[in-house]
């Protein structure tokens, strides 16, 4: 319940659809009983006209359904006694008409209502999980698995509106009509109807049951569509790897396997959700024989109180009240469904960020003085990934980081613009720990250059310009220059303006490499940090992106992670980690000149 609260909560402020919607829906029963009552005169129209009372007066008002019943009889009976049998059918036709189309009328606008509301919180949902996703810290994606999330983004935002979101209208408006209409019933036979829905406790404890059972299939129906979508994202990303060593048995078969467990899940959920709807319909249609029984116990007794006609009308009106119960009983059974998916979608939006900015964080301007490491001590869980690391890194300097995979490089460098927050230890930049800064304010002056290119499916000019306000077609280009780009671009169709496909498919390494220099050199940050810039590129393209990699550290503070040592040969300061912890430092001629680990990484790659 407080989950369907909280999906409630999105269509706030309540105030533009509930006054409207609850008007049209009070309006919408009460034609509605008024269309079934018709049925009485109707009938006694047509075949028992020896019952109307000619002599019938005019009633007085009064707010009671008496008055209005007394008021249409006085009515008829006039038209009949002036015009004759046919008018007064006539007259009893034209009012069955009306407010069938004035209900139907008020239906469809409060109807209406309700898809603006449904598709107003359907917005903010997936604007929230947007929103959460692309604030969320790394450390969670690494945790997770990229099916389950993007199941959550596509399947169960759909389940919510298919399941739950669709559902409104019935939880909304058919307690109205079961209201009206058994209002309808007691004012007819108070003993009748008292007796008779005695029985609809059992029908909703049989539904209610199933409703259980269906919530429990649709949440392993929903974690086997998870790992679907993570089959279907590895096979489209891996794809060449998969041809490569012939493993696409291997892969389908898995696939398979997950396929098979996912359509037995899903069978075992449709068929329970598939009986809720002819279940009702024979409860319903055993409590409607239930009625007619007593009801002509009652009629044989003499205790019945009503005529034909009116027996049939009650009749009717109890059917009204079981099909908004039957509707209300298969709506029950999507919601169950569709809460499974609503709390997979709050299991995202309620993960706390661990990264957090304090109240009282300040703004940083620029950067004037130093970077520096002071005992930093980070782990991944409970495994230590760096270990009491000391460093200071002076504004203008180039420092290199280099050392066997695993020493944990790419983390230090992570730590900077807290992708992650170390355990013990400080950062401090200009003499402040990093986490007095506001986060926005210390990204913004570090700019960051990636082993992989991350590029998006859109123009050059904007995988470029991305995030940056104000930027004018000249910075582009210039910067594209510095990071020896335009060349390549312009010879493309479009020039900037060609879409460079998903993830830059339609471009080189090299090309999507010199792209995110590009964006680098256009945010111009003082402090860069280059993550093996170039150890998957090819030697023509490692040079083309080294030279721009030469043009973007000029005069910047640079933190530079390298496989290759031929690029960091001029760094100021060169750093060696070995699992976790700093063995060596200093220049290239001075761990040359110490023969330590450093000089023998320079002598498997025959470098000296």
């Amino acid at each position: 319940m407080e989950d369907f609260k909280r999906l409630l909560a999105y269509a706030k402020p309540y105030r533009r659809f509930w006054p409207g919607y609850l008007v049209l829906s009070i309006l919408s029963v009460i034609f509605g009983v008024v269309n079934y009552a018709l049925i009485d005169p109707l009938l006694t129209v047509l075949f028992q006209p020896e019952t109307i009372d000619v002599q019938i007066v005019k009633p007085a008002f009064a707010l009671d359904p008496a008055y209005f019943e007394e008021i249409f009889s006085y009515y008829l009976t006039k038209v009949m006694t002036s015009s004759g049998m046919l008018k007064g059918l006539m007259f009893v036709c034209a009012f069955f008409v009306v407010a069938s189309l004035l209900s139907n009328i008020t239906r469809y606008l409060s109807q209406r209502i309700l898809v603006n509301m449904r598709t107003y919180i359907m917005q903010n949902i997936r604007r929230d999980l947007f929103n959460k996703i692309s604030n969320l810290h790394v450390g969670y994606f690494h945790d997770q698995k990229k099916g389950d999330i993007l199941s959550s983004i596509s399947n169960d935002v759909t389940e919510v509106q298919n399941g739950v979101a669709n559902s409104f209208h019935v939880l909304f408006r058919e307690p109205l009509l079961i209201l009206g209409f058994l209002a309808g019933l007691f004012y007819m036979s108070p003993k009748l109807t008292m007796v008779t829905l005695l029985t609809l406790p059992f029908s909703a404890l049989v539904i209610g049951r199933i409703s259980r059972s269906l919530k429990r299939k649709a949440a392993d129906t929903q974690s086997l569509m998870g790992r679907i979508v993570s089959h279907f994202e590895e096979a489209i990303s891996g794809i060449r790897i998969i041809r490569a060593f012939n493993a696409q048995k291997y892969v389908r078969g898995s696939f398979e396997e997950t396929n098979i467990k996912h359509k037995v899940s899903s069978r075992n959920m449709f068929n329970k959700q598939e009986m809720a709807s002819p279940l009702s319909e024979f409860l319903g249609i055993t409590v409607a024989a239930s009625v007619l029984f007593y009801g002509g116990w009652l009629q044989l007794h003499g205790q019945l109180g009503m005529d034909m006609p009116a027996f049939v009308v009650y009749i009717g009106f109890y059917w009204r009240v079981l099909e908004p119960a039957k509707a209300m009983s298969n709506a029950y059974a999507s919601i169950q469904r569709g809460m499974v998916s609503g709390r997979r979608l709050f299991a995202i939006l309620d993960v706390e960020n661990p990264i957090k900015e304090k109240p009282d964080a300040k703004k940083l301007d620029g950067f004037n003085d130093k970077i520096e490491f002071r005992n930093v001590n980070f782990a991944y869980g409970q495994e230590p990934v760096l270990k009491n690391i000391n460093l200071e890194i002076p504004k203008g300097k180039m420092v290199a980081i280099v050392g066997p995979s695993g020493g944990g490089k790419s983390t230090m460098a992570d730590l900077l613009p807290r992708f992650y927050d170390i355990a013990d230890g400080e950062i401090m930049l200009d003499g402040r720990n990093i986490k007095d800064y506001t986060l926005e304010s210390l990204i913004s002056v570090m700019g960051i250059v990636t082993q992989e290119a991350i590029l998006f499916n859109d123009t050059v000019y904007n995988n470029i310009v991305f995030g940056m306000e104000n930027v004018t077609p000249d910075d582009v280009e210039r910067a594209a220059r510095i990071a020896n780009a335009h060349d390549f671009i312009m010879q493309m169709e479009h020039g900037y303006l060609t879409n460079i496909g998903d993830r830059g498919a339609k471009l080189s390494g090299g090309q999507r490499q010199r792209l995110s220099i590009a964006r680098a050199v256009l945010k111009n940050p003082p402090v860069l940090i280059l993550d093996e810039a170039t150890s998957a590129l090819d030697t023509e393209s490692e040079r083309l992106v080294q030279d721009a990699l030469t043009n973007l550290m000029k005069n910047r503070t640079s933190i530079v992670i390298a496989h290759r040592l031929s690029t960091i040969r001029n760094a100021d300061e060169i750093v060696v980690l070995k699992e976790g912890e700093i063995i060596e430092r200093g220049t290239h001629e001075t761990l040359i000149g110490a023969g330590g680990m450093y000089s023998h990484l320079c002598q498997l790659q025959n470098y000296k």
